[in-house]
């Protein structure tokens, strides 16, 4: 098993932060642990747009003390991953409860910064991901062409 370093003081109030966010709280009789995050989602709707924006917020601390574009990206497609899946009623709090993707983003943040992971420009995953909307956009255009052109029968 891996030691666990300590935290480094620089990154100490965000891991107080990130603790608040995901896991200050336990279900009595159960090692089951939930923070505000978890609260705020069961508010339909409100809830999880809520939580996504205290989470955009810990991600900018975070960019703040230096995680690199790889890790941002990395982040960010955790945050897409709770809001999204988050945002399905009943599941969507389930998973919110093992998901901790704010703790899962400062462990990233801590990795690079301990030692040295996830560094690198951001620019490859942005261009790909360009690549991809622009050929989805292309794909939509194209399809409801088609359905203009030649009807539903075209495409089934």
């Amino acid at each position: 098993m891996a030691d666990i370093q300590p935290t480094p003081s620089k990154l100490k109030s965000l891991d107080v932060l990130t603790d608040l966010m995901d896991s200050r709280f336990r279900i009595p009789g159960t090692d089951i642990r939930f923070g505000v995050d978890f609260l705020v989602g069961l508010v339909p709707y409100a809830g999880d747009l809520l939580s996504f924006g205290m989470s955009g917020g810990l991600i900018i601390a975070m960019a703040k003390n230096g995680a690199s574009g790889i890790v941002l990206i990395k982040m960010l497609w955790n945050i897409f991953l709770d809001t999204t899946v988050g945002s399905i009623p009943i599941i969507g709090d389930i998973f919110d409860l093992s998901f901790k993707a704010n703790r899962r983003n400062f462990n990233l943040l801590k990795e690079h910064y301990d030692e040295g992971k996830h560094t690198g420009s951001a620019w490859p995953a942005i261009i790909l991901v360009g690549v991809v909307l622009i050929a989805m956009f292309v794909l939509l255009i194209w399809l409801l062409w088609v359905i203009a052109s030649f009807g539903w029968g075209m495409i089934f």
